[in-house]
């Protein structure tokens, strides 16, 4: 693990002052917060048609424009509800924006609230009920366009015939910060033969009773092998998510203390397959760290993201930040943003 970042999913209207408008100040205040820590990155689940966080790129370009170092990026967004070519505009956009520090998180998206929630967007796929070829076909002119490939034919009576038109604007070198997520190795390998970084889910759509870092420990090798025998000639970047609390103070433990005792991984069915869910690590710092180290995933990524109770408020999420960064991080491989 060479660096961190907290991914928040962005929860609201759950009683109280938290509505959308103070989740979305706080995202940015935490996000403020985290880079002058130090945390590498600042990621956000999307979601539609709940109160959860969606739409992220103004959310993202607000972060951009008060920091410095810290990536901004999602975990993910679901490419079922997307116009390919208008979010690679505001992809280039924000990256152009930010200095380069986007990590665009993709994938086919989890289960959302609405039924195929996709169609009231103006989407349709009619060859199976999950749109997994729909967000793939999609993912793949998303991408031609990021890489700058001419998509659209010129009108001739302004350029003359045969001439065609990429998107604008484009940032150089935004293809190599797109991340696909995935739930599986078959998944995993897909995304490395289409030549983009890997997610790993927080969850795995396997079950064979071995352990949740051990499967994606898998999963990434079997990434890595389908990489070099894709021979793209640059070196990908992986990312694991983990719930993780250092317990440091007696706040920590009446939030948190109890879910680290004896807590396994977890099974359960989503999208109708059986799946491996990760632990939860809450522990005093040197407990976790021996404990972290033993995570055959985390070791072999390179960037680790951690949930955060983003309803539990700005404060109490940057304690959580600082005390990773100050008691756990460093034993981990950590390099501070804009130290490496």
């Amino acid at each position: 693990m060479k660096s961190f970042g907290f991914l928040s999913f962005g929860h609201y209207d759950l009683g109280g002052d938290l509505d959308a408008g103070r989740m979305l100040r706080d995202a940015v205040e935490i996000s403020v917060g985290a880079d002058e820590l130090g945390v590498n990155g600042a990621y956000f689940r999307v979601h539609h048609l709940a109160t959860q966080a969606a739409s992220p790129i103004p959310l993202l370009a607000t972060i951009a424009a008060k920091t410095s170092n810290i990536e901004v990026g999602t975990g993910v967004i679901d490419m079922r509800y997307e116009n390919p070519l208008y979010l690679a505009e505001e992809a280039a956009a924000l990256d152009l924006l930010s200095d380069q520090r986007v990590a665009m998180g993709i994938s086919r998206g989890s289960p959302e609230p609405a039924l195929r929630g996709w169609e009231a967007f103006g989407y349709e796929d009619l060859t199976e009920p999950k749109a997994a070829n729909m967000a793939r076909e999609k993912f793949d002119r998303f991408l031609r366009a990021v890489r700058g490939e001419e998509l659209a034919p010129a009108d001739p009576e302004q350029f003359g015939s045969g001439k065609r038109l990429r998107i604008e604007p484009h940032s150089p070198g935004l293809e190599r910060r797109i991340w696909w997520g995935a739930g599986s190795a078959s998944t995993a390998e897909w995304a490395a033969h289409q030549g983009v970084n890997l997610m790993s889910s927080t969850l795995l759509t396997e079950a064979t009773g071995a352990a949740f870092g051990d499967l994606q420990a898998e999963q990434i090798a079997r990434y890595r092998q389908a990489w070099s025998a894709a021979g793209h000639g640059w070196t990908p970047r992986v990312s694991v998510s983990r719930s993780i609390f250092p317990i440091t103070t007696d706040l920590d433990d009446l939030y948190f203390g109890r879910r680290g005792a004896g807590q396994g991984d977890q099974i359960g069915i989503i999208d109708d397959t059986r799946s491996t869910f990760g632990r939860t690590y809450a522990g005093e710092p040197d407990k976790l760290i021996e404990e972290l180290k033993a995570d055959a995933a985390i070791a072999a990524a390179d960037t680790l993201m951690l949930t955060i109770p983003s309803q539990l408020g700005v404060d109490y999420n940057l304690h959580i930040l600082e005390s990773f960064a100050q008691h756990v991080a460093p034993a981990l491989g950590w390099v501070p943003a804009g130290q490496s």
